[in-house]
């Protein structure tokens, strides 16, 4: 008898149950991080810029990549934050590193996407006012 098969159904409802765990995580950020939000409100900015402008195939998967990137990287920003309030309710300058060190990847990863934006739209943008 495959006991494999039996497994199957249980297997696929955690698969599926972690999605809505991810999901679930999703709603919480951008309910409650305005850092969030206003990377969600840039990034609607910047695909509509992008379809305006007609940006190509490889620019378009490097506007994708940066965009998923750094909501990932504010996720990952807001759960060491969380954790770190969860371990100590006090002050500690080891936290309060912590807290800084994931804040300031998200801001080079921000500068970063910054810098490959104004590559990607500013020649365009220079064509269209020259």
């Amino acid at each position: 008898m495959d006991t494999d098969f039996k497994d199957k159904p249980s297997r696929r409802r955690k698969f599926l149950r972690s999605f809505k765990f991810a999901f679930k995580g999703i709603k919480l950020v951008f309910a409650e991080e305005l850092n969030f939000r206003v990377h969600f409100t840039v990034s609607i900015a910047v695909v509509a810029a992008g379809f305006v402008l007609s940006i190509s195939l490889p620019e378009w998967i490097a506007i994708i990549l940066l965009i998923t990137g750094m909501f990932a990287l504010e996720m990952l920003n807001t759960a060491i934050e969380r954790t770190v309030d969860l371990v100590t309710k006090e002050y500690h300058p080891l936290a309060g590193q912590a807290k800084d060190i994931a804040a300031g990847a998200v801001l080079c990863y921000a500068l970063g996407a910054v810098v490959v934006g104004i590559m990607i739209f500013l020649p365009k943008l220079w064509e269209i006012v020259k």
